[in-house]
């Protein structure tokens, strides 16, 4: 059969079939064609098919004499640098490794003899010198008194939601929010996007979040300060969710209060117990604050909270005070969407008590015999 009689579809299947073939296999494979088809006319077969004139040459010698051409792909082109100076790797590594002292010209080389300067940083990435971010000091996950702490929270949390006369609440104050057209890197459904800064320039003004939240009935409150975060703040926050929801909760008489070991709310900063001492007295409700573990916040339930809110308004420009509480209050957790109130009010800085002041009150308060920063009660005077 001549080529002439082949149809171009039978042309297109022989091509395909080589591309799918590679070393010796294919080379017979297109010998074969070429002497049957085009009389052994190398020339034909690339100008029909394509292949080249010298691999079809090269097939049918080995088709005559039987030889098959080993084919030692690996040995060509260009070889790593690693392979033709064996030394250098040693001497860059060397030059990499901070534990050592050696110097570049300590080594010898010449600048023929280098390779430029992204082969030597391809090399040091295949020896595992990548660039890396410098990394912060990784804190302690863990301190003695952890196990026993989370033990005691536990224990605490599961008798306030069993007790009708406890509610359990979780309170936690979060980083500022910038007012402005500062972007969140979120995202919206728009047609066109909103149009942010090119810079986070330095805000107008800033809200503090303060939530409180009830995890027994996925009740929410947000309150914002226009201020500064402090003790006194965050007990004010307290105060004016109590004032609010206090006919709610009448047949309350205990709070337990769930806190994570920030500044402004740890067992021993003198202004918090003060103030939380006055709220028992002014509400006659016996307070219990109990603490999670230090580097364990994240399991203070309020903490769920502040993702879906972050998640929730990102994607928008909080451009004005008023913007920032509407898209707060149009926030869900399970369905419910929070409270949210603003407290434009002005705080100071490092409020604090002496230590002859402080006594009154630290008899006044109980603490946990085996944790006592971590497990504190207060009984009001009065109730």
């Amino acid at each position: 059969m001549k080529i002439s009689k082949i149809s171009g579809e039978v042309k297109e299947i022989f091509k395909k079939t080589a591309k799918k073939l590679s070393g010796t296999t294919k080379r017979e494979y297109i010998a074969t064609i070429t002497i049957e088809l085009l009389d052994g006319n190398a020339r034909k077969a690339e100008r029909v098919f394509g292949w080249g004139r010298a691999t079809v040459k090269k097939g049918m010698r080995e088709l005559a004499t039987g030889i098959k051409c080993i084919d030692n792909y690996s040995a060509r082109g260009n070889k790593k640098t690693e392979e033709k100076i064996p030394q250098l790797v040693d001497d860059i590594r060397a030059i990499a490794d901070p534990k050592s002292q050696a110097l570049i010209d300590e080594k010898g080389y010449t600048d023929d003899e280098l390779p430029c300067e992204n082969t030597i940083g391809y090399i040091l990435n295949r020896l595992g010198y990548r660039l890396k971010r410098i990394q912060k000091t990784k804190p302690l996950k863990k301190i003695q008194e952890t196990d026993a702490i989370f033990e005691n929270v536990n224990k605490v949390n599961r008798q306030a939601d069993e007790s009708q006369e406890t509610l359990r609440i979780s309170i936690d104050t979060k980083a500022k929010v910038n007012i402005g057209d500062f972007s969140g890197n979120g995202k919206t459904r728009e047609k066109e996007p909103e149009n942010a800064l090119d810079h986070d320039f330095v805000p107008d003004t800033q809200l503090v979040p303060s939530g409180i939240f009830e995890p027994t009935n996925d009740v929410l409150t947000i309150i914002f300060g226009t201020s500064i975060e402090t003790s006194d703040f965050i007990v004010d926050c307290l105060e004016q969710w109590w004032e609010e929801n206090k006919e709610r909760l009448s047949h309350i008489g205990e709070l337990v209060i769930n806190l994570d070991n920030g500044p402004h709310i740890n067992s021993h900063r003198t202004q918090f117990i003060k103030r939380m001492t006055e709220f028992a007295d002014n509400t006659g409700l016996k307070i219990r604050l109990v603490y999670y573990p230090p580097y364990h916040s994240k399991y203070n339930p309020i903490e769920r909270c502040r993702g879906v809110l972050e998640l929730h308004w990102n994607g928008t420009l909080l451009s004005s005070i008023g913007k920032a509480i509407e898209w707060a209050g149009t926030m869900t957790w399970k369905g419910v969407r929070p409270v949210v109130h603003l407290l434009d009010k002005v705080y100071q800085k490092r409020v604090k008590l002496t230590k002859e002041a402080m006594k009154v009150y630290e008899e006044g308060i109980k603490r946990l015999e085996n944790l006592p920063w971590w497990d504190v009660t207060i009984v009001p005077t009065f109730g």
